[in-house]
């Protein structure tokens, strides 16, 4: 017994060594916690988030480095208001463009039956094969004076050049098309899978209260379908920003194409880098912006029983304009620019396949091949480290990676580019001063670089569907083999591997597909003595040569076709997504975490 503060108390049997095994059992959490850390995959996932991070963290250092004086108000007078009213305008046209069309036609071929909507369910995400710079050169050769159209307008109507008036495609109306008809598939894909996930339960409680389809629509399914709504305009609007082929070939001002002109003709990297970052803040602004709206508004399902949806059938009149309504955009998006492709590269000897087509497209296949492999190879890493070491500290490097896919191409590839030229640069000069030998550049301008640019753009979406994959596996079958004395390695080698065989695969295909599409940061990055099929097209496409463009292009779009058909494949096969399924291909996931 003890007294104390004039009263007796007793003291818990044991209680002399309390302390002592609180401490011993603090300082054992504490070695585990340290052993955690420096497990080599751990540690290994730390580089590869720290690698992911310089491009990004370069470029907003050199917001605070002192510009030329004259640089920045010549900017200013000159160009600089061009860049902020365009980006502006084309964000919101793009906004109003990709809801209409996807919204619209993810609510027909999920709620409603009609003439072709079990083939227009899966071709309506086609027009994401089809790259928007590769759009633009099409439709100019179809609509410009000398085209087709015009052509034909004056043929029948008998004027002349001057009785007219023809809107123009190179302009920013025309680029805001383009980019609506190549990205709408980011919003229909969300949308769709949200509209399915919803419980027919809920639509039936609001016909019930007197509320027709449409009035269902826009009270109802729409306002729960918002977030996915949010995150598919949110992942076109990236797209439609970090583009440089479509807004330079229109002649359309904009914060990309000012970062070319910053950095090849003015040769100021502090410039480029300054207006790289203000790009990379439109992109921050476009996703704080719906978290912004949103609030503390929660959208759950909260129907305690599901019932698959009754498509309400059209016919007659609204039959036709449904198909009408969902054809349109698959006809503008995918089948006729395909088909002016095609044409092109038949007509008038266009149809050119010499040694220098097969050069390209060895460096294009050369460069997505090494860019997938290893992407998939990091993803692997970063999703299997999180799921041995759950906690803060893995979920973080995860988000971390998942920003690059946020990040614009030529933000990255100015990101890159300063930190390895600084490099290349110390190197060089240590070499000279002790031992009198100049490396030159080792790494600026090299393909190791420019895969570099492109694993931390990519590998996101990497990732993002190896994890989707790998939450799959149990936690029971790690614990079996561990019981059986299976290490963390072999368990992934022999179990996780052989399991994940198809989330790899479709991992691997869309960095695959999306180097082989990527164009600013190949312009910018790529070595002089190499080109690929993406800066082939920008190359003959500027010059006019817009017939020999077409193989090119239509290689690049025979490619990206590969990954839509296994999404073609998943949507045709069941109603909801399940495994790797259309929504799991983008990379939601990381928008929502970053």
């Amino acid at each position: 017994m003890a007294r104390q503060c004039g009263r007796w108390r007793l003291r818990p049997l044991g209680s002399v060594g309390y302390d002592n095994n609180s401490s011993h059992y603090q300082q054992q959490e504490f070695r585990g916690n340290v052993a955690k850390f420096l497990h080599p995959l751990n540690l290994a996932a730390l580089a590869v988030a720290a690698l992911s991070v310089v491009p990004v963290a370069s470029v907003l250092v050199n917001v605070f480095t002192p510009a030329p004086s004259d640089a920045w108000s010549h900017l200013a007078e000159t160009v600089l208001p061009d860049y902020i009213v365009n980006t502006l305008w084309m964000i919101a046209g793009v906004a109003a463009g990709v809801i209409s069309i996807g919204v619209t036609t993810a609510w027909l071929v999920t709620m409603h039956d009609f003439p072709g909507r079990r083939m227009l369910e899966w071709a309506l995400i086609l027009p994401l094969a089809m790259p928007a710079y590769v759009m633009a050169y099409a439709y100019t050769d179809f609509f410009q004076f000398t085209g087709p159209v015009q052509t034909w307008l004056r043929e029948v109507t008998g004027w002349g050049p001057h009785d007219y008036w023809f809107p123009d495609v190179r302009s920013l109306g025309g680029a805001v098309a383009m980019f609506a008809f190549t990205l709408y598939p980011y919003v229909y894909l969300l949308a769709r899978t949200a509209f399915l996930e919803r419980s027919a339960v809920m639509l039936e409680a609001a016909r019930t209260l007197g509320h027709g389809p449409w009035s269902c629509f826009f009270r109802v399914s729409l306002p729960m379908a918002r977030p996915a709504v949010a995150a598919g305009t949110a992942l076109a609007l990236m797209e439609a920003v970090a583009d440089y082929g479509t807004v330079a070939y229109f002649g359309v001002p904009t914060f990309t194409t000012g970062i070319f002109r910053a950095w090849f003709s003015m040769g100021d990297r502090v410039v480029a880098a300054q207006l790289a970052a203000s790009l990379l803040g439109f992109v921050l602004l476009i996703m704080l912006m719906e978290r912004w709206s949103r609030g503390r508004a929660r959208f759950y399902n909260t129907a305690q029983r599901e019932k698959a949806h009754q498509r309400r059938r059209l016919c007659g009149v609204q039959g036709a304009a449904a198909t009408f309504a969902c054809v349109m955009p698959l006809v503008f998006g995918f089948l006729l620019p395909g088909g002016i492709l095609m044409h092109l590269a038949v007509a008038d000897n266009g149809l050119h396949l010499g040694s220098r087509f097969f050069t390209l497209a060895g460096n294009s296949l050369t460069l997505a091949a090494v860019t997938a492999v290893l992407a998939v190879m990091l993803s692997l890493l970063l999703a299997y480290n999180a799921r041995l070491h759950s906690g803060p500290l893995a979920r973080s490097l995860n988000r971390l990676v998942s920003l690059g896919y946020a990040v614009p191409g030529i933000v990255i590839a100015v990101g890159v580019l300063i930190p390895l030229a600084r490099f290349d640069n110390a190197l060089d000069a240590w070499m000279r001063v002790t031992f009198g030998i100049s490396t030159g550049l080792l790494l600026t301008g090299t393909m190791t670089a420019l895969v570099y640019a492109y694993l931390v753009r990519f590998l996101s979406a990497a990732m993002h569907t190896v994890e989707a994959g790998l939450a799959q596996v149990r936690p029971s079958m790690d614990d079996a083999a561990r019981s059986l004395g299976v290490g963390p390695w072999e368990t992934l080698l022999r179990i996780h591997a052989p399991m994940l065989a198809r989330s790899l695969l479709t991992a691997g295909l869309l960095v695959f597909v999306d180097v082989m599409k990527e164009l600013p940061a190949t312009l910018v990055m790529r070595p002089f003595d190499l080109d690929t099929l993406a800066t082939q097209v920008y190359n003959l496409a500027a010059d006019e040569r817009l017939a020999e463009a077409a193989m090119p292009s239509l290689a690049i779009v025979a490619v990206g076709l590969v990954p839509l058909i296994i999404v073609a494949r998943q949507i045709a096969r069941t109603a909801k997504p399940a495994g790797v399924s259309a929504a799991a291909l983008l990379p939601e996931q990381g928008l929502e975490r970053a």
